[in-house]
């Protein structure tokens, strides 16, 4: 077990002094050597001597000193010189003490940090904010010669301040510190701080500051330095949103309204109570940037119960892809999981583009064959539009490379051509020219190939079987990758995986005219299972919901351009992009996030990123366990004696009276005596 903080009573605080200004009592020395050196008087003739005596026998006197006078200049001087000296040594008690040549100091960041707290005084403040001050303290009880590096603990370890001896520069370092809106992970700071120390001699300690609340209480398992906890801030209840969903359903129609009226927004979230009383909150959503209320609910929510909350409305065209603000009120003591964000679905209809090389207007376009528009493409508009929540649109390749406004989540589906670029989002090639295709080869034709297996775990094919379906003629198809094959024959790979980063993709080597997979059942379920992955994947994009503290992927076209991220308080953040995919390394603040792009497919798309944590957001204490499930030692600072605390000020004060006093005394007036000698009244 680490052993604690070595501690001063509470009685008798330790005195600090820097002996770096005690050199200045070397001066009382000269200043005594003045008073009692023999002064030397220069000759001058006078009437009589009888008044003089007492100088005549000083002139007589051999010795070149005189006796030690007792003077009022001579105290006031040395007491001067003497608190001066004092001054500059920067008297100081404390009543805590920090062992250890080199010491780390970690700094909980995490999200619970963030709740409200008392400081010493009672006055409001925050966990972090008295877990920053507590560190200061901290960095004043070094003993001299220790050395110190600050770590801050959020979602990943970050340095803020190198190993340094110079107290101003650490202290400094501390004051930006602030409270993320993640979940925190101690055991990164830990390591870093053991991987640090590990190759300095003496004696080492890792002393981490923290309320407590660890989203992983075993994070801080087989440290192998000594570990000090130190707790700040008292439970406190609290409410929070724990889960948020936002999709688009249906409210049922009525009279023969249409299936776009009934279209809603429905959005589930889920409302933890942490706390020992039951609370009664309201629970609203509105649209980001506006005031007017779209949903609430009045919900009452008992002590350690989560419940599910279910807020719709019907959106208009212009509410697609907007943000969403969900809250909680009246707020708590930690106002940040009161608040969660949404987006706007696209809608059910997913929109669909079907395009046949050689049809439709103008030049076919790159990567076309000519003539190549086959029967197929017919079977393929039947089957995309059985789904009745599709809008299928069918043209030429000319018509979709050239089309202006295509919703960058349409899903594609070309037929009898590959053009490198497509637009739009997921894509299904059928029947492609020989060549390269999204790294695939296009080989030469298979006559009546014999099908063998097929991979039923991939979710296009999942619920099908391609038992007794016969093909006239299929491409031989070479994937980069043995894994990416989808559907084999005896003579060959004739389906292929050809997905990127940023979209999912589908090869068929064949014409589906050409066989008589269209008569069966599997290819209508074929169709169905493409269409519910592009849903899916317009509903959350390419890599689901964010979470804060982790980085944000988002699938743009792979044309865009002059790419932008904006974070949720107006800030410009750095942007990754490669592959269509949009990456910001990193979102420290639950909000919404806006992405924009320049190019041919120029758009933006707005994403929400929440903290949604049930461990930061439960602020009761819980037990932080060592190696062995043993207890580390920990803390709290309510229980710590009282801070460092210099008196140089003070010192000097009494030093610069003292010199007062001493101009005074020899600038001062005598008074006038009378004839007897007194001073006269």
């Amino acid at each position: 077990m680490a052993a604690p903080l070595a501690q001063a009573s509470a009685g008798a605080p330790l005195a600090l002094l820097s002996p770096s200004g005690l050199w200045l009592l070397a001066l009382l020395g000269p200043l005594v050597l003045l008073y009692i050196l023999k002064i030397k008087r220069s000759r001058r003739r006078v009437p009589s001597t009888w008044l003089w005596a007492a100088a005549q026998r000083d002139l007589m006197a051999r010795a070149p000193f005189r006796r030690l006078l007792a003077q009022l200049p001579l105290l006031l001087q040395a007491l001067a010189l003497a608190l001066l000296a004092l001054a500059l040594a920067r008297p100081a008690s404390r009543g805590r003490e920090l062992t250890g040549d080199h010491v780390a100091i970690i700094l909980d960041a995490s999200a619970s940090m963030s709740a409200a707290a008392r400081g010493p005084s009672g006055e409001a403040t925050t966990r972090i904010e008295l877990a920053k001050q507590l560190a200061r303290d901290l960095l004043s009880g070094l003993a001299p010669g220790s050395d110190a590096l600050i770590l801050e603990a959020g979602r990943d370890a970050r340095l803020v301040a190198a190993l340094d001896r110079d107290l101003v520069r650490l202290r400094a370092a501390i004051d930006p510190v602030a409270a993320r809106d993640v979940e925190g992970d101690l055991g990164a700071a830990v390591a870093l701080a053991v991987d640090r120390l590990r190759q300095l001699g003496g004696a080492r300690r890792i002393v981490v500051i923290t309320d407590g609340n660890l989203a992983r209480p075993g994070a801080l398992r087989g440290v192998s330095l000594p570990l000090d906890v130190i707790t700040v801030g008292d439970p406190i209840d609290n409410a929070a949103i724990v889960r948020v969903d936002v999709r688009s359903g249906s409210a049922g129609s009525a009279g023969g309204e249409p299936p776009e009226a009934s279209e809603e927004v429905q959005a589930f979230l889920v409302v933890a109570n942490f706390g020992a009383q039951p609370r009664d909150v309201y629970v609203t959503m509105r649209q980001d940037s506006a005031l007017d209320v779209l949903g609430s609910r009045r919900v009452l929510v008992k002590p350690g119960e989560r419940m599910p909350v279910v807020l719709t409305f019907r959106p208009s065209p212009g509410d697609y892809r907007k943000g969403l603000v969900f809250e909680l009120s009246p707020r708590d003591a930690m106002p940040l999981d009161d608040v969660a964000y949404g987006r706007v679905p696209a809608g059910d209809r997913l929109p669909v583009f079907l395009a046949s090389a050689g049809a439709g207007r103008g030049d076919p376009g790159a990567g076309a064959q000519p003539g190549a528009a086959s029967g197929g493409a017919a079977w393929l508009e039947r089957a995309l539009a059985s789904d009745p929540m599709t809008s299928v649109t069918s043209g030429g390749l000319a018509d979709l490379l050239g089309a202006p406004g295509l919703d960058p989540d349409t899903f594609v589906v070309i037929d009898g051509a590959c053009p490198p670029d497509p637009p739009g989002g997921d894509l299904l090639i059928v029947n492609p020219p020989p060549g390269r295709c999204f790294g695939t080869v296009v080989g030469p034709a298979l006559e009546r190939p014999t099908l063998t297996s097929w991979d039923t775990a991939d979710p296009r094919l999942r619920f099908l079987t391609l038992d007794g379906v016969h093909l006239r003629a299929a491409s031989s198809l070479t994937p980069e990758a043995a894994a990416q094959a989808l559907i084999r024959a005896q003579e060959g790979t004739i389906a292929t995986d050809i997905s990127t980063s940023s979209r999912t993709g589908t090869l068929l080597g064949f014409d589906v005219g050409e066989s008589d997979w269209p008569l069966k059942a599997s290819f209508v379920l074929f169709v169905r299972n493409l269409l519910e992955q592009a849903r899916a994947h317009r509903a959350h994009g390419i890599t689901g919901p964010a979470r804060t503290g982790e980085p944000l992927r988002v699938s743009v076209p792979a044309t865009a351009r002059d790419l932008q991220a904006i974070g949720p308080a107006g800030e410009r953040l750095d942007v990754a992009q490669r592959a269509g995919v949009a990456v910001v390394a990193e979102t420290p603040r639950a909000g919404l996030y806006r992405l924009a792009w320049q190019g041919p497919q120029a758009g933006s798309v707005v994403v929400p990123a929440n903290l949604t944590s049930v461990a930061e957001s439960d602020l009761t204490p819980r037990p932080i366990l060592a190696e062995g499930g043993g207890e580390v030692a920990v803390s709290s600072a309510a229980g710590e004696p009282d801070a460092h605390t210099e008196w140089t000020w003070l010192v000097a004060l009494a030093a610069l009276a003292f010199v007062v006093v001493d101009v005074w005394y020899f600038t001062r007036v005598p008074r006038p005596l009378r004839g007897d000698g007194s001073p006269a009244g």
